[in-house]
């Protein structure tokens, strides 16, 4: 089989490195890549949310299947533009995408499908937005209804501050945004694979996406994650499948605009039981790092059938029985103005225990590794359990230097002895 990985990050990094593992792969491209993904497969310069240079990379390839890693190429129309060309493409459809591109849409969705989540307000002006913190009242949650690289939401005990935020995103061009009330409880990330019918979950995840430890500071892209969720109900991943995932994929097929590839259910485990946050219409960064690790089953095969519709014939999925930590390394400036261009030491090897996965990171001239975006690397620690994985994270991250960068120390800590 060949593939195409469209994307630049540590997600695609990890999707590629679990690919290039598996037997079936004969051949194994990405675009645009990173240096990190240049070691295990040829990369294109082609701008990821072009329809028509992707597309017709692919055709140039020859591939059998083209995965879509990021969000705004399948907001584009990336997946309608390559499987009208033909090819298999791992990626809802743009207007299934809207799960994703609009946090409207998707409360619309739930609505109509009767998938439990938080009351929430659209508002159009600052007066709506008024209103509504008012009655959902502290802590605020307010939401740009566009794509905004995971650092469109604010959660704020502040009024000014919640204002101030929706006044930057009402400011954009068609900006609107959602008002909600604030849940409780823990938040699990659950990836679903679906071909349209069928829904396959992967294994949970959590992910940290404040800036600092003790989830202080503001909101980021996402600072580590880990796998698997000990503390988590045994029924969890078959409440998600029943009441939140299926219903979902079902209800955008009544629609007309099945929805295949990833459905990423960003959850809250309340008070009153699980609900929704947010989908996603793609794996996320940094969960998608834990979780392929630990996934036995080869996974070009089950991408495969989820693009051809054919999910319901695959066997039961297989999970290697230890664990997975990610710990993020971010520039300096981030989650703000990242600095670049600083070299990176300290790489080393992936080993048996643990992967280095780059995100926003360029070659200079004489071969060695600059930042070039916020978050730069991601380091994975894998073991037979929580506290092993998380310490090989930790050791590897130690090892290396970046001028001014950081991350945070307390990934995965909270839940160990």
């Amino acid at each position: 089989m060949k593939l195409l990985v469209i994307g630049t990050g540590a997600r695609e990094h990890a999707l590629v490195r679990a690919l290039a593992a598996d037997p079936a792969v004969t051949e194994l491209h990405a675009a645009p890549g990173n240096p990190g993904i240049a070691e295990l497969a040829p990369c294109h310069p082609v701008r990821a949310d072009d329809p028509d240079q992707v597309t017709e990379l692919a055709v140039r390839l020859g591939v059998d299947l083209v995965l879509i890693g990021p969000e705004l190429p399948l907001v584009k129309g990336v997946a309608d533009a390559v499987r009208a060309a033909g090819i298999g493409c791992f990626g809802p459809s743009a207007a299934a995408a809207r799960l994703e591109g609009s946090k409207a849409f998707a409360k619309e969705v739930m609505a109509a499908a009767g998938v439990p989540t938080g009351a929430s307000r659209l508002c159009l002006t600052l007066d709506d937005v008024g209103s509504a913190l008012a009655e959902f009242g502290a802590p605020h949650v307010v939401k740009d209804d566009g794509l905004a690289a995971g650092k469109g939401v604010i959660v704020t005990a502040d009024r000014d501050a919640a204002l101030a935020h929706a006044a930057g995103c009402l400011e954009r061009p068609g900006g609107q945004v959602v008002i909600e009330e604030f849940l409780d409880g823990p938040e699990v990330s659950l990836f679903c694979l679906t071909d349209g019918e069928s829904v396959v979950p992967l294994a949970p995840a959590q992910d940290f996406k404040r800036a600092l430890d003790g989830d202080a500071g503001p909101n980021t892209g996402g600072m580590g994650a880990y796998s698997p969720l000990p503390w988590a109900p045994p029924d969890l991943v078959e409440q998600v499948l029943t009441r939140v995932a299926q219903p979902t994929v079902d209800e955008m097929a009544r629609r007309g605009v099945p929805f295949a590839g990833v459905l990423y259910c960003g959850l809250a485990l309340t008070s009153r039981g699980v609900k929704v946050i947010e989908f996603n219409a793609r794996f996320g960064d940094p969960e998608t790092q834990v979780v392929l690790p630990r996934l036995s089953t080869p996974l070009a095969g089950l991408l495969l059938a989820a693009a051809t519709g054919t999910l319901a014939d695959q066997p039961p999925l297989r999970w290697h029985q230890g664990s997975a930590v990610a710990v993020v390394l971010a520039a300096a400036g981030y989650p703000g103005t990242p600095r670049t261009g600083d070299v990176i030491t300290g790489l080393g090897d992936d080993d048996a225990e643990h992967w280095v996965l780059h995100a926003g990171t360029t070659l200079g001239a004489a071969g060695e590794v600059h930042s070039s975006g916020g978050r730069v690397l991601s380091i994975v620690g894998l073991g037979d359990d929580l506290e092993s994985a998380r310490t090989t994270a930790y050791a590897a991250m130690h090892k290396i230097h970046l001028d001014g960068g950081h991350y945070r120390t307390d990934i995965a800590a909270q839940i160990l002895p």
